[in-house]
């Protein structure tokens, strides 16, 4: 496993050594030592969550304020746009956003740390979204911004208007949650 960090502090997108041979592939998708030692945290993952989608679906952006979650994202079927907002006000990206594409050939993940928001749009006919959580989800605790938020201006790839759960479309505006 190697790691590369993002433009953002604390981001980093996780590369498993992926081995082949005729019988198909293996990987290893989680090892405590090594994800500890790449994040320089001892971190407790408490909740695995999957998300099943079809294309065009758009998730987030979500967050917890209160017992904020950091997550560890992985696809294991299909490929997404994900997206991530820094919320932490200290920061110097702070209100800004950054963007992978993640997808299951090459089994690449991404680390978020507490104190951004996420979300990701399904680019492939279906994908298999699985993420690993250091808070349990707390829906009273959720917060949303809403994905075409004005000040934000994710460029998100959308050919056609995306599919939303009635959640997300009742997001906020950024500067409306971060004041």
């Amino acid at each position: 496993m190697i790691t590369k960090s993002l433009s953002m502090k604390n981001l980093l997108i996780i590369k498993p050594k992926i081995f082949r041979d005729t019988r198909g592939s293996f990987f290893e998708s989680f090892n405590l030592l090594k994800f500890q030692k790449f994040v320089a945290k001892d971190y407790n993952f408490v909740q695995d969550n999957c998300s099943i989608s079809k294309k065009n679906v758009l998730r987030g952006l979500h967050f917890q304020t209160i017992k904020p979650q950091a997550k560890l994202i992985q696809v294991l079927h299909g490929k997404i746009f994900d997206v991530v907002v820094d919320l932490r006000s200290k920061s110097s990206t702070f209100g800004k956003w950054e963007s992978i594409i993640l997808k299951s050939s090459n089994r690449e993940q991404l680390w978020i740390p507490e104190g951004f928001a996420h979300g990701f749009l399904v680019l492939s006919e279906k994908a298999i979204v699985l993420y690993k959580t250091t808070e349990f989800y707390q829906p009273d605790l959720e917060k949303c911004i809403v994905w075409n938020d004005e000040t934000l201006k994710i460029n998100w790839p959308i050919k056609e208007h995306p599919i939303i759960s009635e959640k997300d479309k009742k997001g906020q505006n950024f500067k409306d949650l971060t004041n």
